[in-house]
């Protein structure tokens, strides 16, 4: 196909995702990655986020708590912690997680915060990852 590349994301639970993509964005270490087709060889550790990727111009999205992406040959390889649709997250059980954390946050006593702080954004990607575009 023109004008497309082979997108994969594979987490420890398995392959999570193969398609022809148009263009992914990922949520990079220093900012979001944003990928074409024919894109210059790459390897980059990715955060916690959302990925957002086009199939036949319509935006899907997947939360992720992190990990790697290789772009080469016109394939983009996800290497995911974890990685989640949005149409498979829980938002019931994503909001209740927030909940907890933005609580522990606000005690700040006897909790490890930085612990808090990553369960935070974590609910927030699995959020994100439920909305439409």
């Amino acid at each position: 196909m023109a004008g497309t590349f082979t997108l994969r994301v594979v987490s420890p639970e398995g392959n999570v995702l193969k398609e022809e993509a148009e263009f992914v964005v990922l949520p990079g270490g220093n900012g979001e990655i944003g990928i074409l087709p024919n894109h210059a060889p790459l390897i980059s550790s990715i955060g916690i986020g959302v990925i957002r990727y086009t199939v036949n111009g319509k935006v899907q999205k997947i939360a992720t708590s992190g990990g790697f992406v290789e772009v080469s040959d016109n394939k983009v390889t996800v290497l995911a912690d974890t990685a989640e649709p949005g149409e498979k997250v829980d938002l019931d059980r994503a909001l209740a997680a927030k909940e907890r954390a933005e609580k522990r946050l606000t005690q700040r006593e006897g909790i490890d915060i930085r612990r808090a702080e990553l369960a935070l954004l974590r609910a927030l990607a699995r959020i994100n990852a439920t909305q439409n575009q």
